[in-house]
């Protein structure tokens, strides 16, 4: 090896910076860095282990390996080998994931993941919109953040997601899909085309409980859950897997919607759940003369935080209010959620307060009840 030669150490620390895009570690971290050599000539061959054969992301990995090497001083070509990782290594992993054993982990009185239940009296006012905006003007300061689309009958996070690939399954554990930056799990990454989910209480029951136990999230910062319109069955089985999950219910301005939101609100007393807020889609639609036509009529948002104010016995603030807007329909069929747009329609009206709305719930503290410190007395 010549002193022109990139080293074996540079190599390595370049190799600490690729991400795995499902796990979203280091793939040094993770032990699927299987060898690493460098010839006399400069050329590096990088041996790296999939978790499974069909491993969907395999291209994904091998280019972003070479882009952090082939600009290394001394690196005269980038071999990028992939082999599989035995049952033994998968094992190991899964140790090192903490996701060996089966359990809920958003279940557990320690988590500091902040958890949303998105919810809706009726259908049709905008709730999985909301949902993924959210979570992704989250994702977009910084935050690990995940979605779970609960809306077993009515799934559509993943088109709103621009995702189409399955997740991938290492053994018993799933590896949900990523897409900007936001880890999103759903039924509807199981059916075939357009296939109806025809399914009684208990199925529904434990569809959600495996989407908690088997698929593997890692740390959150905050979860957000999109729940079908209504107080079935999914509504009370998240109340009972996710005790400490936080309701946030969004209503149109019409006073029939919020009447109707407002008994998804109320059920918070029932299951000992918390309100986090009310959220009011549909607002209005701004015209070209800068007046604004109110499509729903209007107050129908604050009028549903107070009478949950005094139903729950707290004071539940309105979070924000979403104009009605074209793009935000737009952004929802191209899979680019109008908060990430680039564009003018990233600075339109509904676009500044749905990150006013994220930006608000990331400020919220988690807290402390209910959590040990790990003091004990001398």
């Amino acid at each position: 090896m010549t002193d022109q030669t990139a080293s074996l150490e540079a190599v390595r620390r370049a190799l600490d910076t690729v991400i795995d895009p499902e796990l979203r570690r280091p793939i040094t971290e993770l032990g699927m860095l299987k060898d690493v050599a460098i010839d006399d000539g400069g050329n590096v061959t990088v041996e790296v282990l999939l978790t499974i054969a069909g491993c969907p992301l395999r291209g994904t990995i091998t280019e972003d390996v070479r882009r952090v090497l082939e600009p290394l001083a001394g690196v005269a070509g980038v071999t990028v080998l992939m082999d599989v990782m035995t049952p033994a290594q998968r094992n190991e992993l899964k140790d090192r994931l903490k996701a060996g054993g089966r359990g809920n982990p958003f279940a557990d009185p320690a988590s500091l993941t902040r958890i949303y239940a998105v919810a809706s009296g009726k259908g049709g006012v905008g709730k999985s919109s909301v949902t993924v905006n959210l979570a992704c003007a989250m994702a977009a300061q910084g935050l690990r953040v995940g979605i779970v689309d609960a809306d077993v009958y009515g799934f559509s996070v993943p088109g709103l997601m621009g995702i189409n690939q399955a997740p991938t399954q290492v053994d018993e554990m799933i590896l949900p899909p990523v897409a900007h930056g936001v880890k999103v799990i759903s039924i509807g990454m199981f059916v075939t085309g357009n296939q109806p989910v025809a399914w009684r209480g208990p199925m529904l029951h434990r569809a959600l409980e495996q989407f908690l136990t088997d698929v593997y999230f890692g740390d959150l910062d905050a979860l957000f859950l999109d729940l079908p319109p209504g107080t079935g069955d999914v509504a009370i089985s998240v109340a009972q897997l996710l005790p400490a999950s936080r309701l946030l219910v969004v209503t149109t301005p019409q006073s029939a919607a919020a009447e109707v939101a407002e008994r998804a609100g109320s059920m918070a007393a029932q299951t000992g759940q918390q309100v986090a807020g009310v959220i009011e889609n549909m607002s209005w639609l701004e015209l070209a003369d800068g007046s604004r036509l109110e499509v729903f009529g209007s107050g129908g948002g604050r009028t549903l935080a107070d009478r949950l104010s005094v139903s729950l016995g707290t004071a539940i603030p309105l979070l924000g209010q979403i104009p009605l807007e074209q793009r935000l329909r737009e952004g929802g069929d191209s899979g680019l959620p109008i908060v990430l747009d680039d564009g003018a329609a990233g600075r339109s009206p509904a676009a500044v307060a749905l990150r006013s709305i994220a930006e608000g719930l990331a400020a919220t503290p988690r807290g402390l009840a209910g959590r040990s410190l790990g003091i004990a007395p001398a």
